[in-house]
């Protein structure tokens, strides 16, 4: 074999073609085996593999540097800078992230999660180099649909005029997450068609050079191109058309279902271990396809991931001109929806919680300054959901409740996420923002309104007395599982669910204080500007009311085990029933 034997690039220098060839059937197979036993991204890795044997082959990483866009194809690359152990031993599959991270390798030189960012972070390299005096190169790899990001085409923008060393490989595999969208790739198509030689070309108009190989996965024709520019003083765009999936038939014929996988069995290509669809999600689909038939100005809005809530090809096709997929764009996604909700239209926008961090800007300015009637939907909200650095969905209450004139709310059941989600599409007053649950109640257990347009109005689920409790969306059910452990010792709780986290019902707040001595709040969030920082900053220095809020501290956390942390920060029910009576006995 030849991978067991490669601690870092400079093994493979002196590759012959026929080795270089060996050396990606090796590394092929340990992708899919791997693949095939945790999981994860994997047809964009096998579209790249040769690619990244080139890379390597050519530049002198980690003097030259090498910056992945998304890192969604970043296995090869690690598999060729000292962790292919962690590709080809089960023992140590869980040694490496799924993204490149600056703590496991000094060939990775961001911790990079989230799209379209690689060329920026290149021209930074290239810029700082110069500063410096330096002549190393500096590499942008992007693909999967994230050229159509904003930040990628500010960073081409950028990287035109530059004037220096600045080599981008774009990786056009014809596929984003699922299918692309946008004129952009009407574009690279023609390209295509014509070896590189289309008329239309952005690259060459934003004053970059540009070379095309038609054969991404011709490791020796991209050796030739990426040793011609080697050392280059101009920008530069290398446009490879690579087929995503190479090598796995389930994934070279459905490379949106094989974008990212669970494991599965490499004779049939099934999962191993299914697991049913999130119900909440499920039921969020049934009711977009209901109401897109009962109201034609109905639209769904996707910024390249279906929606966040798992809209199938059927389904898309099924809404018809009723869905926009603006590719991965979702600042582009916010402010469309504003237009389209003061047009008349009723637009939703989904997507999972980490990526609107994105947009807080089109929020605020686009949206809620305009108090355009949009509805955006977020999902993977919580710290039970995505467990990489990259990915955390738990930071949404902090970011998003303080911006004026949004309504976020915060359902705690299918039930009341869809009487909720109803209800913002059908007023017109306020932008709202809908926390999709994540756990919660599995029935609610109280009757849920169908009325929201009296804001800031709390739903008292039980009625106790001496401790509160007030469990945020999906943590409700928390609280009322902590309240039923307090009821065996004979301490009645009252459980709160708030619903909305952009302001306070203040007039039950208030009327807490005189039965209550002891205020709990609950959030799957960070406590740093918080709904529980709210609630305290209500009560102040008030003597007669103590509040203590559970939550998450203000950090980054990566791949960490839920249940772990959870109960790290007591955010358990017999832990906050433990702490509960600590206090009420103080």
């Amino acid at each position: 074999m030849y991978l067991e034997q490669i601690h870092s690039p400079s093994d493979i220098k002196g590759y012959t073609p026929a080795q270089r060839r060996a050396l990606a059937a090796e590394m092929r197979a340990a992708l899919i085996t791997r693949a095939s036993s945790v999981g994860g991204h994997i047809g964009p890795n096998l579209g790249v593999i040769e690619a990244t044997i080139a890379l390597h082959t050519v530049f002198d990483a980690p003097t030259d540097k090498i910056i992945y866009d998304v890192s969604h194809q970043c296995y090869p690359h690690k598999m060729l800078t000292g962790r292919a152990a962690a590709y080809l031993d089960p023992t140590h599959y869980g040694e490496v992230s799924g993204f490149t991270n600056t703590e496991e390798s000094p060939y990775d030189h961001f911790n990079i999660g989230h799209t379209s960012t690689s060329i920026s972070l290149a021209t930074g390299l290239a810029k700082a180099r110069d500063l410096a005096g330096r002549s190393e190169n500096v590499v942008a790899f992007i693909g999967d649909g994230a050229l159509s990001g904003g930040e990628a085409l500010e960073g081409l923008n950028v990287a035109g005029e530059m004037r220096s060393n600045l080599i981008i490989i774009l990786n056009d595999n014809d596929w984003s997450i699922s299918e692309n969208h946008g004129g952009m790739y009407e574009m690279l198509r023609r390209l295509r068609e014509t070896n590189g030689t289309g008329a239309d070309n952005l690259f060459r108009a934003m004053g970059l050079d540009y070379r095309y190989v038609a054969d991404g996965n011709d490791t020796e024709a991209l050796i030739a191109a990426f040793a011609a520019v080697k050392d280059s003083q101009k920008p530069v765009v290398i446009h490879i058309h690579t087929q995503k999936g190479k090598g796995l038939s389930f994934a070279e014929d459905d490379p949106e279902d094989w974008h990212r996988h669970a494991p599965f069995h490499t004779e049939s290509g099934a999962v191993k271990h299914p697991s049913a669809p999130d119900p909440c999600l499920a039921a969020t689909v049934d009711f977009v396809l209901a109401e897109a038939k009962r109201n034609p100005n109905f639209v769904y809005l996707s910024a390249g991931i279906v929606g966040g809530i798992g809209l199938t090809p059927a389904e898309r096709a099924e809404l018809g001109a009723q869905y926009v997929d603006v590719g991965i764009a979702e600042e582009h996604a916010v402010a469309m929806a504003s237009g389209l909700a003061r047009g008349g239209a009723r637009p939703v926008f989904g997507t999972y919680s980490t990526f609107y961090q994105r947009t807080y800007d089109q929020m605020a300015q686009d949206v809620c300054i305009n108090r355009s009637p949009a509805v955006f939907l977020v999902t993977g909200a919580s710290l039970y959901r995505s467990t990489d650095v990259t990915h955390l969905g738990f930071y949404d209450i902090s970011i998003f409740s303080h911006v004026p004139n949004l309504v976020f709310l915060a359902p705690t059941s299918i039930e009341e996420h869809l009487a909720v989600l109803r209800w913002a599409i059908a007023q017109t007053e306020h932008p709202v923002m809908i926390r999709t649950p994540l756990g919660g109640y599995a029935e609610s257990p109280y009757p849920v309104r169908a009325d929201y347009s009296a804001l800031h109005r709390s739903i008292v689920v039980t009625e106790g007395a001496e401790v509160a409790l007030i469990g945020v969306g999906n943590f409700a059910a928390l609280a009322t599982a902590a309240a039923e452990e307090l009821a065996r010792d004979g301490i009645h709780a009252t459980v709160v669910n708030p619903l909305y986290l952009s302001g306070l019902d203040e007039a039950l707040l208030t009327r807490l204080k005189e039965k209550h001595r002891l205020i709990v709040t609950v959030e799957d969030g960070i406590l740093d500007g918080g709904f529980g920082e709210k609630v305290a900053a209500f009560y102040g220095v008030d003597r007669d009311v103590e509040v203590k809020s559970y939550g998450l501290p203000k950090a980054f956390f990566n791949r960490y085990d839920p249940a772990t942390l959870a109960r790290a920060h007591h955010l358990t029910a017999p832990q906050i029933a433990a702490d509960v009576r600590v206090r009420l006995r103080s």
